[in-house]
């Protein structure tokens, strides 16, 4: 939790994880292209090539997670600045504290975001 608690606070401090998050997994994604590329390694022959494929699909698969995180992100910031934050997209209906609280870019209400009111 962020110091004041405000959904701003915790958005701004979520947002950071993740760009943090989008430089090391960037990072680690060129280091193992680099690595492969200097090594001239062959993926069919070579006994590592199946692992270095896999970490490397590994890495850009939690990269795309992490970039979708951070646009969720930012469309919650803006919903924030609009004045529209904490309001179910479906209903209208204010989204609960708690799944505020616990997902603070839910865009529906409990009830919608099931598949309970529609």
């Amino acid at each position: 939790m962020t110091a004041d608690g405000t959904p701003r606070a915790l958005l701004e401090a979520e947002r950071q994880a993740a760009l943090d998050r989008v430089v090391t997994l960037e990072r680690d994604h060129a280091g193992i292209v680099d690595a492969v590329q200097s090594a001239n390694a062959d993926d069919e022959h070579d006994p590592e090539g199946a692992t270095i494929a896999y970490e490397r699909e590994h890495i850009a698969a939690l990269l795309d997670q992490t970039r979708d995180q951070l646009s969720r992100v930012e469309a919650a910031l803006g919903r924030l600045d609009q004045g529209t934050y904490g309001g179910c997209e479906r209903c209208g209906q204010p989204i609960a504290a708690g799944r505020l609280a616990a997902r603070p870019t839910a865009t529906m209400c409990i009830e919608c975001a099931s598949g309970a009111n529609g």
